[in-house]
């Protein structure tokens, strides 16, 4: 049974709300989604240890009273003193099996990959899911690579049988495009963002609309 079961992946970035604390965004947009429909990535990198430790407390919070999956970035002792479900990995991180060991059997581990054999490669490692782009030239924040399109995301999703998440330019028009483009037989598990939902001026509405997207239902 897959581990990674939501559709959305939020990745917090504070600089990017443009309306209200990133805490009220985030709760806009949870409880705008069915429970397990969205998990949540604490990213906010920047902060301090302490002050990131704190917001994963809060975010913990909110993340259980929706029934979201909250996911830490990279900092595995901050995740599990905050009681995460799991830790997401940049590509040059201490790796799958390292941060397994440190977090059990039950913690989740997520993977951040930028071709269809990194893809593969963390497959191999034991990720349970990886998230794959750019796809699109991302919406906030500056491209780190060549985006790669409906294309490469269907390459990715074929290379490996964990979920992918497709990240970069994710809005509602483009996420309902790929998954129209989608290979049918290496479905994306889902998509991945931040600008899409926190910069909107309301979170919430733009969350229902992400979904609506990703599980081309008709727009209500």
């Amino acid at each position: 049974m897959r581990r990674a079961n939501f559709r959305f992946y939020l990745i917090t970035d504070r600089t990017a709300v443009h309306n209200g604390s990133l805490q009220q965004a985030c709760e806009a947009a949870l409880s705008a989604a069915p429970p397990g429909m969205v998990a949540l990535q604490l990213r906010d990198k920047d902060l301090p240890a302490r002050e990131r430790y704190r917001l994963a407390l809060e975010m913990r919070v909110l993340c259980s009273r929706y029934g979201a999956p909250m996911l830490v970035n990279e900092r595995v002792d901050i995740a599990l003193a905050a009681r995460a479900d799991g830790v997401h990995l940049p590509a040059d991180s201490i790796g799958v099996a390292a941060a397994r060991r440190l977090g059990g059997p039950d913690f989740l581990v997520g993977l951040s990959t930028h071709s269809p054999g990194a893809v593969a490669e963390a497959a191999h490692e034991g990720a349970d899911f990886a998230v794959f782009g750019p796809v699109f030239d991302p919406i906030s924040k500056a491209a780190q690579g060549s985006a790669w399109g409906s294309a490469g995301l269907n390459a990715a999703c074929r290379a490996a049988s964990i979920p992918v998440y497709g990240l970069g330019g994710i809005s509602p028009d483009s996420a309902r495009e790929l998954m129209r483009r989608a290979d049918p037989d290496a479905l994306p598990a889902g998509m991945a963002g931040i600008g899409s939902i926190l910069q909107a001026a309301e979170p919430g509405e733009a969350m229902r609309l992400m979904l609506q997207a990703i599980n081309l239902t008709p727009i209500a």
